[in-house]
């Protein structure tokens, strides 16, 4: 089944094109990038043959690589769109350690996303639903936004939080690298939540972006497969500031690690967010029931959950670079026990063993070429709160990457390698070689 809908999210635009050829006429910006239907930038739009009566509302179909097929209705008024992408992947892990070592090599589509977003203009009203067949649980993002003003967003629903680090603020399909940075990994899981999101965004030479979210506190799919499987803990508040000194970045540059526009000027933007998840029963705060803990009198009363972060994104003329820092720290801790019973106290440095408690770095840089070749590398680490508490859930850990990415009319088709080397405080090391293509639509 899955295969099949890959299939049809792969060939869908050129399927349209194909039965719209009788009766539509395509215009054609450029040629086709090659014969497998991967078209380059440019885009097909299919007009009908009768002339439009005046003053009828108009109606158009229209596909741009990586926007996916676009319906637009009542003059613009209403829109609609299908888009996705598919990141075939093949890995080779060798495990390096004193007990021995082992190798793996794994043949995956990494991820396979499909999306179906809409837009009523004077409703003010916008949406998306975004999948991930590749995983388990498939639906990634699925809210309703309404736009009272230009320059100001309230979303509801399941959604890409900015409570995270920048980076987790990047769709998969963005990344600099074929996988996520070291603290993205560790601190965070898909970065979905469901709950209340407000955005603002204020200045134009100088630009201030406050933003403001009220969430389940159990990541996504927060209530569970059935009735059964609610949520537990209280909710998680959160909120993110970025300023951007020297203006904003070309529209869709700043959520992307490359420099794909080739900034003309410097433009960066700083940024911090904050985050408090009362009553966490998972490692990261994205999910439900991993853990408990408990009072004297056997009523569960989880620990609250705190991240901090900071961050730099700074392009200029295809240079970018990126600089992260995170901690996690817990709160809300007094006299508690491992179990219901409350016969077993909860040690000091032992809420360590549940959740992600210490420091996290990130660095990234990277230069593209006009042609779209990339040269990318990157270096992370992560501190545990508890050094000495060897059964902690973050180990003392350090990574580094270096990655050549190929784009082929921006991020619509490229071609990436990796090479990773992943250090653990005890002297383990394990070596990545991956090699991922990408094929948006």
């Amino acid at each position: 089944m899955k295969h099949r809908l890959l299939f049809l999210m792969y060939f869908a635009p050129i399927l349209v094109a194909a039965v719209n050829a009788k009766s539509t006429e395509i215009i054609h910006r450029h040629e086709l990038f090659n014969t497998m239907g991967i078209c380059n930038q440019s885009s097909y739009i299919f007009f009908p043959h009768h002339q439009p009566i005046k003053g009828e509302p108009q109606q158009k179909t229209s596909y741009f690589p990586n926007e996916g097929l676009k319906f637009s209705f009542n003059d613009g008024a209403y829109k609609f769109g299908l888009s996705g992408f598919i990141q075939p992947s093949i890995k080779n892990v060798k495990y390096d350690s004193a007990l021995g070592g082992g190798n793996d090599n794994l043949l995956s589509a990494k991820r396979a996303y499909f999306m179906l977003s809409g837009e009523a203009k004077q409703e003010k009203v916008s949406f998306l639903i975004q999948t991930n067949f590749s995983d388990q649980k498939p639906l990634l993002d699925a809210w309703v936004a309404y736009h009272p003003k230009e320059n100001l967003v309230l979303t509801f629903g399941q959604k890409q939080t900015f409570v995270n680090n920048r980076e987790m603020l990047f769709r998969e399909d963005r990344l600099q690298m074929t996988d996520r940075a070291l603290m993205s990994g560790m601190l965070s899981e898909s970065g979905r939540e469901f709950g209340v999101f407000a955005e603002a965004f204020y200045g134009k030479k100088f630009c201030v972006s406050p933003k403001l979210a009220i969430t389940s506190g159990d990541g996504r799919n927060s209530f569970g497969a059935d009735s059964r499987d609610s949520d537990i803990g209280g909710l998680k508040y959160g909120g993110r500031l970025d300023v951007y000194p020297l203006g904003y970045f070309t529209e869709g540059n700043q959520f992307c690690g490359a420099d794909l526009k080739h900034e003309k000027r410097p433009v960066v933007v700083l940024g911090s967010a904050f985050s408090l998840n009362r009553g966490a029963s998972s490692a990261v705060g994205e999910g439900h029931g991993d853990f408990f803990i408990y009072d004297k009198r056997g009523t569960i009363a989880m620990s609250n959950y705190r991240k901090l972060y900071f961050d730099i994104l700074a392009k200029y003329r295809g240079f970018s670079m990126m600089l992260e820092y995170g901690n996690a720290t817990a709160s809300g801790l007094g006299e508690n026990y491992i179990n219901s019973n409350a016969t077993v106290l909860l040690a000091p440095q032992q809420i360590s063993n549940y959740l992600m408690l210490g420091n996290s770095y990130n660095a990234q840089l990277g230069y593209t070429t006009q042609s779209g070749y990339s040269i990318d590398l990157r270096y992370g680490q992560c501190k545990p709160e508890f050094a000495d508490n060897p059964a902690g859930a973050m180990s003392d850990m350090n990574e580094f990457t270096l990655g050549l990415t190929q784009y082929l009319r921006e991020n619509n088709l490229k071609f990436q390698l990796a090479y990773t080397l992943r250090e653990l405080g005890n002297g383990e090391r394990t070596r990545i070689i991956e090699v991922m293509s990408q094929f948006a639509f």
